[in-house]
């Protein structure tokens, strides 16, 4: 039996958990601005936000530092975010988006260009997020925060790591938490083998994982397992069994007594 079958996720980057500014790069300066606020623990966490819904013809961008992929070829971003509904606010020309758009560009360096300078076609779109739930001003009233979760997978990743951009055209938006990560197969035992910690492979592929026999134990049929995407353990082939002199017991080989090998 497997010690642990389920998936592990391992964290590169998670905005609420940073200790100070997070000094991600904005442009124009009068776009995306960095500020903090209070959770519902009342803990102060960085957030951006933008509202430049009075003007035309907004282009606003938000680029994070570069985030370390670590051997990883998919990773997921998971984003949490708050929008207003256009409807709800007064004056409003018909100017205001109740979208924004979340874009990536792999890289080896930790200096990339300035925003200033940034080519749209240097980033893969990943995704136009809309919400499921837009707030209005009888919210913000009764500090009602409507809250939305949307995760994202990147895959085929090969440079070091890899920028997320996020441009806004002219909505009322406030990024509370963006966390990247990876899903890998955690270590596992099963049929007195060992199958080591392995991350998962980019898109729907499976990872062959060799495994190793337990102390005192020799393989009857190599064993090996699968590792998918979803960073889950599948179809188990060949087994170890324990060598002469010991018997299987709790998952591992033990040593038969003296009286018991005799009668053996």
């Amino acid at each position: 039996m497997s010690k642990s079958m389920s998936s592990s996720v391992v964290t590169l980057l998670d905005s609420v958990s940073a200790l100070g500014d997070l000094g991600w790069e904005a442009y124009p300066a009068e776009g995306w601005e960095e500020i903090s606020v209070m959770d519902e623990r009342n803990t102060p966490m960085r957030t951006y936000q933008v509202c430049n819904v009075m003007e035309a013809n907004q282009n606003n961008w938000l680029r994070t530092s570069l985030i370390q992929r670590h051997g990883a070829q998919r990773i997921y971003v998971e984003i949490k975010f708050t929008l207003r509904d256009c409807n709800s606010l007064p004056g409003v020309p018909g100017t205001c988006k109740e979208t924004f758009n979340v874009y990536y560009h792999e890289s080896n360096s930790d200096t990339p260009p300035p925003l200033r300078h940034l080519r749209e076609s240097q980033y893969v779109k990943i995704d136009t997020i809309a919400a499921d739930e837009s707030f209005t001003q009888t919210d913000v009233g009764d500090r009602v925060m409507k809250l939305n979760t949307e995760v994202r997978d990147i895959s085929g990743l090969s440079k070091r790591g890899v920028y997320l951009a996020f441009q806004d055209l002219g909505a009322c938006i406030a990024l509370v938490s963006v966390r990247v990560f990876y899903k890998r197969c955690p270590l596992a035992v099963l049929n007195l083998a060992r199958f080591a910690d392995t991350v998962t492979g980019g898109d729907s592929t499976l990872v062959e994982v060799r495994g190793t026999c337990l102390e005192d134990a020799e393989e009857l049929e190599p064993p090996r397992m699968y590792c998918s995407a979803d960073g889950g353990w599948l179809v188990p082939i060949g087994r170890c069994v324990c060598r002469p002199g010991f018997e299987e017991g709790d998952g591992h080989c033990q040593q038969l007594k003296q009286a018991q090998r005799q009668f053996k």
